[in-house]
């Protein structure tokens, strides 16, 4: 087991992120002994696309580098002003974070004002930036393979269009060359040639080449997700696009390109499917199978999966389900009475009761009944992928509930008074962690608080911020380990325990510690967290590791 803890109340991580090619150049004596490729563009449909692998064996048959030619990225308008091609934004993205060696070429005829622009943009995305001179390619092949140093691997010139001249050389030097099949037909086409269609497709030749290399060596991950979420993931290392030290290999999904053939290439999807959800609409059993309308990309890989039922999906979007009904989670976490404790505090669920309408004139009954005192939380029942199912509030009086604005059908949760103090918590793979947050305060310091305002609800947005207990807690002299206890093994129990039962690969939940009792209570349980909390240097090996986990445990039930 391996576990994070701050003795702050407001856990504070300092990120490094993994360390990129300068793009400055640094010069170091080497052979030139690697191998080049060139892909270029055509005007096909990605059915289309012919791949034959270069001749490269052993490790050297890797991609480390990636050289684009600037006319791949960018272009000029009739005033001279240069804007970024369709899709070269996010390429340059993604090969920033993607542990290869990356860089911008353009050739000497460029004008002297659009090499600055280059430079520029290659420092932006902490890239390299090497003229390609077609008339001293000796000196550019070597400038470019000293700055990159001993790399032990391939590298891929990607270009936009056909140079004879430059190809022939590059021939002298043991490069693939690729020619642009024209829409006529240039008769160039032989068994050498590679296309691809657009700049989206380029990950996906990267794993062709590893494939023809590794064979089975490697487990390639095609991941979907929002672009957000993606590059917060990305900045951390987790999507490298050469192989990790346990052999995964990383492949962006698109939408924006035939879906089938892109999943063929890859062993694993990954997603978060709730990041592609358009509306719920609920049933009268709570049951989402049929009420979840995902976007016209997801739904296609959803019929895809279903289609082939050998495909590895992690997470099978019928687990992802319960994640999304608050009402459910609340039902599931009841069994948590099933863990036997030997201590001197147990692991529960919240008490809770789901409510169709705010204005039921036995409220109060009905609260009682529940073991709900006041304040409580409201929390609209659907729990994320539409936009206010983060909209709630903290209700104070019975009176509060008339007309309050949070979405209906809702689930009024046990507010514990906690000592402003949260505990979050990940399970990625058999790995549990947490770290330790400022949280709401003590219900009297609320009502205290908000009396003066007639004690009317507090309504908020849980991916926002929310007034805690920080300062309160900080006059006081406390700290996390003097305000509450964990029981650590307790709770690594109910991960584990929760693992099971959710049959999920990676996900969170946040635990709080109810005063005088010292129950531990489950307040929250989510999907794919970020888990920025935890250090990059231990989180993304044990989510790297979760991934081939699930991976292989599939693998050995299908």
């Amino acid at each position: 087991m391996h576990t994070l803890h701050s003795s702050l109340l407001e856990t504070r991580v300092i990120y490094s992120p993994p360390p990129r090619p300068s793009p400055f150049l640094v010069f170091y004596r080497k052979p030139i002994s690697q191998n080049f490729i060139i892909i270029t563009l055509c005007s096909r449909g990605l059915s289309g696309t012919r791949l034959k692998s270069p001749k490269m064996g052993g490790s050297s048959g890797f991609i480390r580098g990636v050289l684009l030619d600037e006319s791949l990225l960018f272009a000029e308008d009739n005033n001279g002003n240069t804007f970024f091609q369709s899709g070269s934004e996010s390429l340059l993205s993604r090969l920033q974070y993607s542990n290869l060696h990356t860089g911008i070429s353009y050739q000497a005829s460029v004008s002297p004002q659009k090499v600055i622009f280059l430079k520029e943009m290659a420092m932006l995305y902490s890239l390299d930036c090497f003229m390609l001179d077609t008339s001293a390619l000796d000196a550019s092949v070597s400038e470019i393979l000293q700055a990159w140093g001993d790399i032990g691997g391939s590298c891929l010139y990607v270009a936009s269009s056909k140079d004879d001249d430059l190809f022939l050389k590059l021939h002298g030097h043991g490069w693939l060359t690729v020619a642009k099949r024209k829409e006529s037909g240039d008769g160039m086409e032989d068994s050498e040639v590679m296309l691809i269609n657009k700049l989206e497709e380029l990950p996906l030749t990267l794993c062709r080449l590893s494939r023809k290399v590794t064979g089975n060596n490697v487990v390639r991950v095609g991941y979907v997700m929002k672009a957000s979420r993606e590059a917060d993931f990305a900045k951390r290392g987790a999507f490298p696009m050469n192989p990790t030290q346990n052999g995964l290999m990383f492949i962006p999904l698109t939408f924006d390109l035939p879906l089938e053939p892109q999943v063929h290439e890859v062993d694993v999807v990954f997603h978060k499917a709730t990041d592609e959800i358009t509306n719920i609409e609920l049933t009268g059993s709570s049951e989402y199978f049929n009420g979840i309308s995902f976007s016209k990309g997801m739904q296609e890989l959803k019929r895809y999966c279903e289609d082939h039922p050998d495909c590895c999906v992690i997470d099978p979007l019928d687990k992802i389900y319960p994640v999304v009904d608050r009402l459910m989670i609340q039902k599931l976490l009841a069994g948590l009475e099933e863990l036997k404790t030997s201590g001197d505090c147990r692991i529960r669920a919240p008490h809770f009761l789901k409510v169709d309408s705010f204005n039921e004139p036995n409220m109060m009954e009905r609260l009682s009944e529940a073991e709900l005192l006041l304040p409580s939380i409201v929390k609209p029942q659907v729990a994320c992928g539409v936009a206010d199912a983060h909209n709630m509030a903290i209700v104070f009086r019975t009176d509060d509930f008339l007309d309050l604005a949070v979405p209906l059908p809702a689930v009024i949760q046990e507010y514990v008074d906690h000592s402003a103090v949260l505990f979050k918590f990940y399970v990625l793979g058999d790995k549990v962690f947490h770290a330790v947050k400022n949280s709401t305060p003590n219900s009297d310091v609320f009502l205290s608080s908000f009396e003066k305002d007639g004690l009317k609800p507090l309504s908020f947005n849980s991916l926002k911020s929310l007034p805690t207990a920080k300062g309160q807690i900080e006059a006081s002299g406390l700290s996390s380990a003097d305000s509450t206890s964990l029981d650590l093994e307790l709770v690594t129990d109910a991960a584990h325990w929760l693992r099971k039962k959710l049959d999920l690969t990676i996900f969170g939940f946040d635990v709080v510690i109810q005063e005088g009792t010292r129950d531990h209570v489950i307040v929250d349980v989510n999907y794919l967290p970020s888990f920025k909390e935890v250090p990059t240097d231990v989180a993304i090996p044990a989510f790297w590791d979760a991934i081939k986990g699930a991976y292989e445990s599939r693998r050995r039930h299908n």
